[in-house]
């Protein structure tokens, strides 16, 4: 029995479907350097999901991941480029199915819950499920990562709107046309984030599904690094607010900016009452500049929310030209 096999895991007991599955299902699992665990992750998926592809993308590990996953039984495709999107991406233009399922190649997620995702995508008719990690024992989940998640999800769902409580889950399934229809700009791990507002953005029906997150096997160490990674989300967040809510984005700019202008401006207007003089041309200036640059973000907030209307418009004409589930699901009453 080699290293990988014998990692302690609870036993898979498959949960049948309300629906057979008749459309193809691609399990994608985008690895670097996962030589302890993903042999076992893609036994557990080949037991859940017996008639899905898997699928796994090597991220050019150093280890052994490949050959492992190909003694497992999965399809192994190759990407140099290092980061998790750069991963996504390979996977997300090279695999042709009718249902994607990604989750990391950590063996941290329930395989057992694959069917019940996929399930509820078809019978839902939805273009997205998430599992939303509910932590087995304090190791699996670690505090820092916890209190980030709730911080990202928070911020956004105040901007982008609330369907999600775990945005940044690495256990989803999607639909063709979602797939399809994502242009995946993300290098690293804040694919995830991009992933949840790409739904959002677009009013996708989507849900979540609770799923237990168990912590790393002995030996088998995290690649995402807290503070770096989580820079990297904010990061993105602040790039998709400026492109999808440009006149959140420049109207919070604008009233800064007008802010500062009026404190500015105030001492110099009630000593022009008092006296009839304004004795700090330097005061006024800077006030004048920065009430001008305000207006001037105002205007580019108009004009970039008219470019984004007909932007996001032909994103949905491009998602809505893809076939959805229902044409799945109708396969399966059949």
């Amino acid at each position: 029995m080699n290293q990988s096999e014998s990692i302690n895991k609870p036993s898979v007991t498959r949960e049948e479907p309300s629906t057979p599955l008749t459309g193809s299902i691609a399990v994608m699992i985008p690895c670097l350097n996962e030589e302890l665990t993903i042999g076992t992750v893609i036994r557990e998926f080949h037991l859940a999901l017996p008639e899905a592809r898997i699928v796994v993308c090597d991220n050019a590990s150093t280890d052994k991941t490949a050959d492992v996953a190909a003694a497992a039984g999965a399809e192994v495709i190759y990407e140099d480029m290092p980061g998790k999107g750069n991963a996504i991406r390979r996977l997300f233009s090279d695999i042709e199915a009718d249902i994607y399922l990604m989750v990391d190649g950590d063996a941290t997620y329930e395989a057992s819950l694959a069917p019940s995702l996929v399930d509820h995508l078809l019978q839902n008719r939805l273009d997205m499920v998430c599992a939303k990690r509910v932590a087995k024992g304090q190791a699996a989940y670690r505090k820092g990562h916890v209190l980030g998640n709730r911080l990202f999800s928070k911020i956004v769902a105040s901007v982008f709107g609330r369907r999600f409580e775990d945005i940044l889950t690495g256990y989803r399934v999607f639909s063709r046309r979602f797939v399809k229809s994502f242009p995946i700009l993300s290098e690293g791990f804040e694919i995830e984030t991009e992933l949840t507002i790409h739904a959002l953005e677009l009013n996708m029906p989507a849900a979540e599904i609770a799923s237990t997150y168990m912590k790393r096997p002995e030996g088998s160490d995290s690649k995402l690094n807290t503070f770096s990674d989580g820079l990297k989300i904010t990061k993105l967040i602040v790039k998709l607010l400026k492109d999808e809510r440009p006149m959140t984005f420049f109207g919070c700019l604008f009233l800064i900016l007008a802010i500062i202008s009026i404190v500015l401006a105030i001492p110099v207007v009630l000593t022009f009452l008092d006296t009839g003089l304004v004795p700090r041309f330097p005061t006024v200036i800077l006030a004048s500049a920065c009430m001008l640059l305000a207006f001037l973000l105002l205007v580019c907030g108009f004009i970039l929310d008219s470019v984004t209307r007909g932007r996001r418009e032909r994103k949905r004409l491009s998602y809505l030209s893809i076939a959805g589930p229902a044409s799945i699901r109708a396969q399966n009453i059949e």
